[in-house]
Protein backbone atom coordinates (compact mmCIF):
# COMPACT_ATOMS: atom_id res chain seq x y z
CA UNK A 1 0.00 0.00 0.00
CA UNK A 2 1.33 3.52 -1.04
CA UNK A 3 0.63 6.94 0.98
CA UNK A 4 -1.01 8.15 -1.95
CA UNK A 5 -3.38 4.66 -2.13
CA UNK A 6 -4.95 5.58 1.01
CA UNK A 7 -6.04 9.27 -0.35
CA UNK A 8 -8.97 7.56 -2.00
CA UNK A 9 -11.81 10.46 -1.20
CA UNK A 10 -10.38 13.03 -3.53
CA UNK A 11 -7.39 13.44 -5.54
CA UNK A 12 -4.04 13.70 -4.42
CA UNK A 13 -0.92 15.37 -5.91
CA UNK A 14 1.13 12.30 -4.95
CA UNK A 15 -1.04 9.89 -6.98
CA UNK A 16 0.22 11.03 -10.20
CA UNK A 17 4.21 10.28 -10.34
CA UNK A 18 4.18 13.85 -8.71
CA UNK A 19 2.68 15.99 -11.42
CA UNK A 20 1.17 18.66 -9.34
CA UNK A 21 1.84 21.68 -8.11
CA UNK A 22 4.39 20.21 -5.64
CA UNK A 23 6.79 18.69 -8.18
CA UNK A 24 6.62 22.40 -10.90
CA UNK A 25 7.28 24.75 -8.01
CA UNK A 26 9.63 22.50 -5.34
CA UNK A 27 12.54 21.20 -7.51
CA UNK A 28 15.43 21.72 -4.88
CA UNK A 29 17.85 18.92 -4.09
CA UNK A 30 17.88 20.07 -0.29
CA UNK A 31 16.11 21.58 2.35
CA UNK A 32 18.01 23.25 5.00
CA UNK A 33 15.21 24.10 8.61
CA UNK A 34 16.63 25.55 11.83
CA UNK A 35 16.24 22.25 13.40
CA UNK A 36 13.24 21.45 14.35
CA UNK A 37 11.09 20.22 17.67
CA UNK A 38 8.98 17.41 18.26
CA UNK A 39 6.08 19.00 20.82
CA UNK A 40 4.87 15.75 21.40
CA UNK A 41 6.46 12.45 21.82
CA UNK A 42 6.28 8.90 23.67
CA UNK A 43 9.75 7.29 24.34
CA UNK A 44 8.15 4.92 26.74
CA UNK A 45 11.20 3.73 29.03
CA UNK A 46 13.56 0.91 29.96
CA UNK A 47 14.95 -1.09 27.02
CA UNK A 48 12.40 0.49 24.83
CA UNK A 49 13.61 3.62 25.73
CA UNK A 50 17.04 3.19 24.46
CA UNK A 51 15.83 1.45 21.18
CA UNK A 52 14.04 4.55 20.06
CA UNK A 53 15.70 7.79 21.70
CA UNK A 54 18.36 7.91 19.22
CA UNK A 55 15.58 8.24 16.38
CA UNK A 56 14.27 11.41 17.71
CA UNK A 57 17.41 13.19 18.53
CA UNK A 58 18.79 12.04 14.80
CA UNK A 59 16.50 14.91 13.60
CA UNK A 60 15.12 16.98 16.36
CA UNK A 61 17.03 19.27 19.01
CA UNK A 62 14.07 19.08 21.84
CA UNK A 63 10.78 16.71 22.18
CA UNK A 64 7.68 17.15 24.79
CA UNK A 65 7.79 13.94 26.31
CA UNK A 66 4.56 12.17 27.17
CA UNK A 67 4.36 11.19 31.02
CA UNK A 68 2.20 8.31 30.52
CA UNK A 69 4.24 5.46 31.53
CA UNK A 70 3.59 2.90 34.02
CA UNK A 71 3.20 4.08 36.69
CA UNK A 72 2.26 7.68 35.37
CA UNK A 73 4.83 10.36 35.87
CA UNK A 74 2.43 12.65 38.38
CA UNK A 75 5.52 14.19 40.41
CA UNK A 76 8.09 16.68 39.28
CA UNK A 77 10.46 14.07 41.14
CA UNK A 78 9.30 11.29 39.34
CA UNK A 79 10.09 13.93 36.65
CA UNK A 80 13.62 14.14 37.01
CA UNK A 81 14.34 10.90 37.40
CA UNK A 82 12.21 10.01 34.69
CA UNK A 83 14.54 12.86 32.82
CA UNK A 84 17.81 11.43 34.20
CA UNK A 85 17.06 8.13 32.31
CA UNK A 86 16.79 9.65 29.42
CA UNK A 87 19.79 11.45 29.50
CA UNK A 88 21.13 8.18 30.23
CA UNK A 89 20.06 6.26 27.17
CA UNK A 90 20.70 9.46 25.12
CA UNK A 91 24.31 8.60 25.76
CA UNK A 92 24.65 4.96 25.66
CA UNK A 93 22.88 5.87 22.11
CA UNK A 94 26.25 7.71 21.41
CA UNK A 95 24.17 11.18 21.56
CA UNK A 96 26.48 14.01 21.92
CA UNK A 97 25.63 15.97 25.28
CA UNK A 98 23.38 18.56 24.63
CA UNK A 99 22.09 17.78 21.46
CA UNK A 100 18.85 16.38 21.96
CA UNK A 101 16.67 18.29 25.39
CA UNK A 102 13.94 16.16 26.58
CA UNK A 103 11.24 18.35 27.49
CA UNK A 104 9.13 16.59 30.69
CA UNK A 105 5.37 17.19 31.59
CA UNK A 106 3.51 15.72 34.46
CA UNK A 107 0.21 14.02 33.90
CA UNK A 108 -2.54 15.28 35.42
CA UNK A 109 -4.56 13.70 38.26
CA UNK A 110 -8.09 14.69 40.01
CA UNK A 111 -5.17 15.07 43.32
CA UNK A 112 -2.40 17.53 41.06
CA UNK A 113 -2.35 19.85 43.46
CA UNK A 114 -1.27 23.69 43.35
CA UNK A 115 2.07 23.47 45.00
CA UNK A 116 3.06 20.31 42.65
CA UNK A 117 2.68 22.90 39.68
CA UNK A 118 4.72 25.48 41.25
CA UNK A 119 7.83 22.70 42.09
CA UNK A 120 6.77 21.48 38.39
CA UNK A 121 8.41 25.55 37.27
CA UNK A 122 10.87 25.98 39.63
CA UNK A 123 12.77 22.38 38.06
CA UNK A 124 13.35 23.72 35.36
CA UNK A 125 12.77 20.72 33.13
CA UNK A 126 9.06 20.58 33.46
CA UNK A 127 7.35 22.51 30.39
CA UNK A 128 3.97 21.33 30.12
CA UNK A 129 1.11 19.22 32.16
CA UNK A 130 -0.77 16.63 30.10
CA UNK A 131 -4.76 16.40 30.32
CA UNK A 132 -5.66 12.76 29.66
CA UNK A 133 -9.15 11.63 29.70
CA UNK A 134 -9.49 8.65 31.81
CA UNK A 135 -9.05 5.86 29.75
CA UNK A 136 -8.52 7.89 26.74
CA UNK A 137 -5.46 6.12 25.42
CA UNK A 138 -2.99 4.10 26.15
CA UNK A 139 -1.93 4.36 30.02
CA UNK A 140 -4.50 6.93 30.72
CA UNK A 141 -6.25 4.92 33.69
CA UNK A 142 -5.22 7.54 35.73
CA UNK A 143 -5.99 10.16 33.73
CA UNK A 144 -8.87 12.89 35.05
CA UNK A 145 -12.58 12.47 35.36
CA UNK A 146 -14.22 15.95 36.28
CA UNK A 147 -11.51 18.46 34.86
CA UNK A 148 -13.15 21.84 36.82
CA UNK A 149 -14.64 19.44 39.42
CA UNK A 150 -11.18 18.65 40.77
CA UNK A 151 -8.12 20.30 39.25
CA UNK A 152 -8.93 23.92 39.97
CA UNK A 153 -6.22 24.74 42.06
CA UNK A 154 -3.83 23.30 39.51
CA UNK A 155 -5.25 24.71 36.71
CA UNK A 156 -5.26 28.33 38.55
CA UNK A 157 -1.62 27.67 39.70
CA UNK A 158 -0.66 26.66 36.09
CA UNK A 159 -2.60 30.00 34.43
CA UNK A 160 -0.54 31.71 36.99
CA UNK A 161 2.94 30.80 35.93
CA UNK A 162 2.47 29.87 32.76
CA UNK A 163 2.55 26.58 32.47
CA UNK A 164 0.42 24.87 29.37
CA UNK A 165 -1.99 22.06 29.85
CA UNK A 166 -1.49 19.48 27.03
CA UNK A 167 -5.18 17.76 26.32
CA UNK A 168 -5.83 14.60 24.89
CA UNK A 169 -9.09 16.17 23.21
CA UNK A 170 -11.29 13.33 23.35
CA UNK A 171 -14.26 12.41 25.45
CA UNK A 172 -14.59 8.97 26.76
CA UNK A 173 -18.38 8.39 27.03
CA UNK A 174 -19.31 5.02 25.34
CA UNK A 175 -22.07 7.12 23.94
CA UNK A 176 -20.33 9.16 21.60
CA UNK A 177 -18.95 7.34 18.10
CA UNK A 178 -15.11 7.23 18.06
CA UNK A 179 -15.29 9.48 15.34
CA UNK A 180 -16.87 11.97 16.91
CA UNK A 181 -15.06 12.65 20.20
CA UNK A 182 -12.95 15.25 19.05
CA UNK A 183 -15.76 17.48 18.06
CA UNK A 184 -17.58 16.63 21.60
CA UNK A 185 -14.78 17.28 23.48
CA UNK A 186 -14.63 20.90 22.09
CA UNK A 187 -17.95 21.39 23.71
CA UNK A 188 -18.07 19.80 26.63
CA UNK A 189 -14.37 20.65 28.13
CA UNK A 190 -12.27 22.88 26.12
CA UNK A 191 -15.06 25.63 25.82
CA UNK A 192 -15.85 25.75 29.70
CA UNK A 193 -11.94 25.41 30.05
CA UNK A 194 -11.45 28.35 28.07
CA UNK A 195 -14.24 30.44 30.04
CA UNK A 196 -12.98 29.45 33.41
CA UNK A 197 -9.07 30.02 32.60
CA UNK A 198 -8.96 32.72 29.24
CA UNK A 199 -4.92 33.27 30.35
CA UNK A 200 -4.36 29.73 30.70
CA UNK A 201 -1.78 28.34 27.66
CA UNK A 202 -3.41 25.44 25.84
CA UNK A 203 -2.08 23.17 23.59
CA UNK A 204 -4.64 20.90 21.66
CA UNK A 205 -2.35 17.99 21.00
CA UNK A 206 -2.40 15.86 17.74
CA UNK A 207 -5.88 17.44 16.32
CA UNK A 208 -7.61 15.34 13.75
CA UNK A 209 -10.64 17.01 12.74
CA UNK A 210 -12.49 19.96 10.33
CA UNK A 211 -13.59 20.66 13.79
CA UNK A 212 -10.14 20.99 16.00
CA UNK A 213 -8.77 22.95 13.00
CA UNK A 214 -11.57 25.77 13.25
CA UNK A 215 -11.93 25.66 17.22
CA UNK A 216 -7.45 26.74 17.46
CA UNK A 217 -8.38 29.32 14.94
CA UNK A 218 -11.11 31.06 16.54
CA UNK A 219 -10.09 30.79 20.10
CA UNK A 220 -9.45 33.50 22.18
CA UNK A 221 -6.22 33.40 24.37
CA UNK A 222 -3.05 31.56 24.08
CA UNK A 223 -4.42 28.17 22.04
CA UNK A 224 -2.22 25.85 19.83
CA UNK A 225 -2.44 22.99 18.28
CA UNK A 226 -0.13 19.63 17.28
CA UNK A 227 -0.35 17.57 14.17
CA UNK A 228 0.66 14.45 13.51
CA UNK A 229 2.85 13.28 10.16
CA UNK A 230 -0.10 10.43 9.68
CA UNK A 231 -2.96 12.55 10.36
CA UNK A 232 -1.32 14.82 7.05
CA UNK A 233 -1.07 11.74 4.94
CA UNK A 234 -3.73 9.02 5.63
CA UNK A 235 -7.19 9.30 5.92
CA UNK A 236 -9.22 6.40 7.97
CA UNK A 237 -9.13 4.76 4.89
CA UNK A 238 -5.72 3.16 5.56
CA UNK A 239 -6.81 0.94 8.44
CA UNK A 240 -8.78 -1.07 6.26
CA UNK A 241 -7.01 -1.11 2.54
CA UNK A 242 -6.71 -4.89 1.71
CA UNK A 243 -7.65 -5.97 5.39
CA UNK A 244 -7.65 -4.33 8.98
CA UNK A 245 -3.88 -3.16 9.01
CA UNK A 246 -3.07 -2.61 12.89
CA UNK A 247 0.13 -0.49 12.56
CA UNK A 248 -2.12 2.42 10.88
CA UNK A 249 -4.32 2.46 14.06
CA UNK A 250 -3.94 5.11 16.68
CA UNK A 251 -5.54 7.12 19.09
CA UNK A 252 -7.18 9.89 17.65
CA UNK A 253 -8.24 7.36 15.15
CA UNK A 254 -7.64 8.47 11.40
CA UNK A 255 -10.69 10.58 9.92
CA UNK A 256 -12.38 11.27 7.01
CA UNK A 257 -10.67 12.81 3.96
CA UNK A 258 -12.37 16.22 4.32
CA UNK A 259 -10.72 16.40 7.76
CA UNK A 260 -7.04 15.07 7.00
CA UNK A 261 -7.55 17.95 3.99
CA UNK A 262 -8.47 20.23 6.88
CA UNK A 263 -5.74 19.42 8.96
CA UNK A 264 -2.88 19.56 6.20
CA UNK A 265 -4.27 23.15 5.12
CA UNK A 266 -3.68 24.37 8.43
CA UNK A 267 -0.17 23.02 9.01
CA UNK A 268 1.08 24.12 5.88
CA UNK A 269 -0.40 27.60 5.85
CA UNK A 270 2.09 29.05 8.13
CA UNK A 271 -0.13 29.86 10.57
CA UNK A 272 1.55 30.37 14.18
CA UNK A 273 -0.82 28.38 16.11
CA UNK A 274 -0.40 24.99 14.33
CA UNK A 275 3.26 23.21 14.92
CA UNK A 276 4.84 19.57 14.72
CA UNK A 277 4.19 16.72 17.26
CA UNK A 278 4.65 13.75 15.94
CA UNK A 279 2.55 11.62 18.61
CA UNK A 280 5.44 8.83 17.41
CA UNK A 281 4.76 5.66 19.74
CA UNK A 282 6.62 2.66 19.81
CA UNK A 283 4.33 -0.76 20.55
CA UNK A 284 6.31 -3.80 19.64
CA UNK A 285 4.92 -5.63 16.44
CA UNK A 286 3.13 -8.70 18.36
CA UNK A 287 1.09 -6.24 20.70
CA UNK A 288 0.05 -4.45 17.36
CA UNK A 289 -0.96 -7.92 15.30
CA UNK A 290 -3.33 -9.46 18.03
CA UNK A 291 -6.57 -9.94 18.62
CA UNK A 292 -7.25 -6.47 20.96
CA UNK A 293 -3.92 -4.34 19.14
CA UNK A 294 -3.05 -1.17 21.04
CA UNK A 295 -3.26 2.28 19.52
CA UNK A 296 0.15 4.19 18.09
CA UNK A 297 1.85 4.65 15.43
CA UNK A 298 5.74 5.03 15.21
CA UNK A 299 7.32 6.96 13.09
CA UNK A 300 9.91 8.86 14.52
CA UNK A 301 12.41 6.84 12.41
CA UNK A 302 11.36 8.54 9.53
CA UNK A 303 9.68 11.79 10.74
CA UNK A 304 10.99 14.37 8.61
CA UNK A 305 10.43 12.57 5.62
CA UNK A 306 6.75 12.09 6.57
CA UNK A 307 5.92 15.70 6.77
CA UNK A 308 7.83 17.14 3.95
CA UNK A 309 6.19 14.46 1.79
CA UNK A 310 2.57 15.57 3.49
CA UNK A 311 3.93 19.55 2.76
CA UNK A 312 5.23 18.70 -0.75
CA UNK A 313 2.06 17.13 -1.98
CA UNK A 314 0.44 20.46 -1.64
CA UNK A 315 3.22 22.35 -3.15
CA UNK A 316 4.09 24.38 0.24
CA UNK A 317 7.66 23.28 1.31
CA UNK A 318 8.62 26.61 2.14
CA UNK A 319 6.26 26.55 5.10
CA UNK A 320 7.88 23.84 6.86
CA UNK A 321 10.41 25.58 8.98
CA UNK A 322 7.62 27.54 10.17
CA UNK A 323 5.67 24.64 11.36
CA UNK A 324 8.43 22.18 12.39
CA UNK A 325 11.16 24.35 13.59
CA UNK A 326 9.88 27.68 14.84
CA UNK A 327 5.98 28.34 15.83
CA UNK A 328 6.38 25.50 19.13
CA UNK A 329 9.22 27.25 20.40
CA UNK A 330 7.13 31.04 19.96
CA UNK A 331 4.36 29.32 21.63
CA UNK A 332 6.53 27.64 24.54
CA UNK A 333 8.78 31.00 25.29
CA UNK A 334 11.85 28.94 24.03
CA UNK A 335 14.22 30.23 21.60
CA UNK A 336 14.68 28.13 18.02
CA UNK A 337 17.59 25.78 17.95
CA UNK A 338 20.61 27.30 16.79
CA UNK A 339 22.01 24.75 14.39
CA UNK A 340 19.81 23.82 11.34
CA UNK A 341 18.75 19.75 9.70
CA UNK A 342 18.98 19.34 5.93
CA UNK A 343 16.63 17.27 4.32
CA UNK A 344 18.12 15.76 1.07
CA UNK A 345 15.73 14.78 -1.90
CA UNK A 346 16.79 11.09 -1.54
CA UNK A 347 14.55 8.10 -1.99
CA UNK A 348 14.71 6.29 1.74
CA UNK A 349 12.69 2.99 1.87
CA UNK A 350 10.95 2.85 4.78
CA UNK A 351 12.11 -0.25 6.61
CA UNK A 352 9.21 -3.73 7.64
CA UNK A 353 10.64 -3.67 10.89
CA UNK A 354 12.94 -2.11 13.58
CA UNK A 355 14.68 -3.50 16.58
CA UNK A 356 12.77 -2.61 20.08
CA UNK A 357 14.25 -3.85 22.75
CA UNK A 358 14.17 -7.87 22.54
CA UNK A 359 11.09 -7.93 19.74
CA UNK A 360 10.31 -5.71 16.82
CA UNK A 361 8.39 -2.55 16.16
CA UNK A 362 6.81 -1.93 12.54
CA UNK A 363 7.04 2.02 11.21
CA UNK A 364 4.69 3.64 9.73
CA UNK A 365 4.56 3.50 6.08
CA UNK A 366 6.80 0.19 6.10
CA UNK A 367 8.10 -0.82 2.48
CA UNK A 368 7.11 2.16 1.20
CA UNK A 369 9.61 4.62 -0.11
CA UNK A 370 10.02 8.04 0.42
CA UNK A 371 11.23 11.11 -1.76
CA UNK A 372 12.65 12.48 0.99
CA UNK A 373 15.60 11.89 3.84
CA UNK A 374 17.81 13.24 6.71
CA UNK A 375 21.08 13.80 5.33
CA UNK A 376 23.45 12.26 7.48
CA UNK A 377 26.26 13.95 9.86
Amino acid sequence: MSISDTFTEAPSPLSAGQTGTAAKENTQETLVLVRPDDWHLHLRDGEVLRSVVGDSARQFGRAIIMPNLKPPVTTTADALAYHGRILAALQQAGVPTGRFQPLMTLYLTDHTSADEILRARDSGIVHGVKLYPAGATTNSDSGVTDLLGYCRAALEAMQACGMPLLVHGEVTDPDIDLFDREAVFIDRVMKPLRQAFPALKVVFEHITTADGVAYVREAPGPVAATITAHHLLYNRNALFKGGLRPHWYCLPVLKREHHRLALLEAATSGDGRFFLGTDSAPHPKGAKEQDCGCAGCYTAHHAMALYATAFESVGRLQHLEAFASLNGPAFYGLSPNADTLTLERIAQPVPDVLPLANTEVVPLAAGETLAWRVQAG
